[in-house]
C-alpha cells in the first residue's frame, strides 16, 4: 500500500501551505478532515474536490455533504471514495472548494509517493504560514491588523441624539434668525442714504 504526500495551498494565500501525507486506500473524506485538523477550520461544511488538469479545470465531482440537486443527479461521495480510484497520474492535481455558502478554493497537488510504514495517517507532514480565520461575516488574513482603522469608526457612546423638545427648541431659533435678517433687510432698504437731504421735504 502506498502513501500519497498532497500539498494543499490557498489559492488567494499561497504562501500558506499544508503537505498530508495519507494512506492510497484512504477516502477524500479523511483528507478532507485533515486538512481542516491543521488549518483550524469546521469541517462540516458543504465542500468538494475536483479532479482536475494542469490548468486547475475542474471536472469529476466528488462532494461532502452535498446539497439535494448534486445527490439527485448522482454525485460521487467523499466517504465512498478511495484515493487511489482517483489517481492517474503521479502529479495528479484536485480543484478543491470549501463551504459552497461562502466559498474558499484550495489546490491540491500529488507531490510524492512514498512506502507504506508503521504510522498513523493522516499526518501533516510540513505546515507553513497561518491560515486565514474565518469569523461570522468575514474571511480575515492574519497580515490584517484589525486595530489599524479603528479611528475611522464612530463610537457609538459618543454620538449624542437630541429629542424632540431639544429639536423644537433649535428649529424655534432658526426662524427667529430667519425673522430678523428678513427685518433687517427690509430697514436697510428703505433707511437713509448719503443724498437725502431733510430740508427738502420742508414746508414752505
Amino acid at each position: 500500500m502506498a502513501i500519497y504526500r498532497f500539498r494543499i495551498s490557498f489559492e488567494d494565500y499561497d504562501d500558506v501551505i499544508r503537505e498530508i501525507d495519507i494512506k492510497s486506500n484512504q477516502t477524500f473524506k479523511d483528507l478532507h478532515l485533515a486538512l481542516h485538523k491543521s488549518i483550524g477550520y469546521d469541517p462540516e461544511k458543504s465542500s468538494s474536490f475536483y479532479v482536475s488538469n494542469d490548468q486547475w479545470i475542474k471536472n469529476e465531482e466528488i462532494a461532502y455533504m452535498p446539497n439535494p440537486r448534486k445527490i439527485d443527479r448522482g454525485v460521487i461521495l467523499m466517504e465512498n471514495s478511495k484515493l487511489s480510484s482517483f489517481i492517474d497520474d503521479p502529479h495528479q492535481k484536485f480543484y478543491y472548494v470549501y463551504n459552497f455558502d461562502k466559498p474558499f478554493d484550495f489546490h491540491v497537488q500529488l507531490i510524492r509517493i512514498l512506502e507504506n510504514d508503521t504510522k498513523e495517517y493522516p499526518l501533516v507532514f510540513k505546515s507553513v504560514g497561518e491560515a486565514p480565520k474565518i469569523f461570522t461575516n468575514s474571511l480575515i488574513s492574519p497580515m490584517d491588523d484589525p486595530g489599524e482603522d479603528d479611528e475611522d469608526f464612530i463610537d457609538e457612546e459618543d454620538v449624542l441624539i437630541a429629542d424632540e423638545e431639544e429639536l423644537g427648541s433649535l428649529n424655534g431659533r432658526e426662524e427667529d434668525d430667519e425673522q430678523e435678517e428678513e427685518e433687517d433687510e427690509f430697514s436697510n432698504e428703505f433707511s437713509d442714504d448719503d443724498n437725502y437731504d431733510s430740508g427738502d421735504y420742508d414746508e414752505d
